[in-house]
């Protein structure tokens, strides 16, 4: 199984980014993925998730109303737009996955994506 995230790059505070998340080795829908994010000195955060099941959408406060998690079935990627950027979303951005909607872990990792916000 391999998760491998694209997208990252440096913008200005209220720009955008997409960032994508290729699966191979597993079925991307049959699988809950999820968006955490882990910036310098602090410990790595849940951003978004997408069930599933039901293909439900949960996401942090921090970033709800200006990210999106989606998710498509044909490429097998699930992405993740970031409109309206802070400074405070600059971090590490990292795809993960689980064959379960629900737990505290993840089964797979990607190997992360740099996001920078610059003011």
């Amino acid at each position: 199984v391999q998760l491998v995230e694209s997208g990252g790059g440096l913008v200005q505070a209220g720009g955008s980014l997409r960032l994508d998340c290729a699966a191979s080795g597993l079925t991307s829908s049959a699988y809950a993925m999820a968006w955490f994010r882990q910036a310098p000195g602090r410990e790595r955060e849940f951003v978004t998730k997408i069930t599933r099941t039901s293909g439900s959408k949960y996401y942090a406060d921090s970033v709800k109303g200006r990210f999106t998690i989606s998710r498509d079935n044909a490429k097998n990627t699930v992405s993740l737009q970031m409109n309206s950027l802070k400074p405070e979303d600059t971090a590490v951005y990292y795809c993960a996955a689980r064959d379960r909607d629900y737990g505290s872990t993840y089964d797979y990792w990607g190997q992360g994506t740099q996001v920078t916000v610059s003011s």
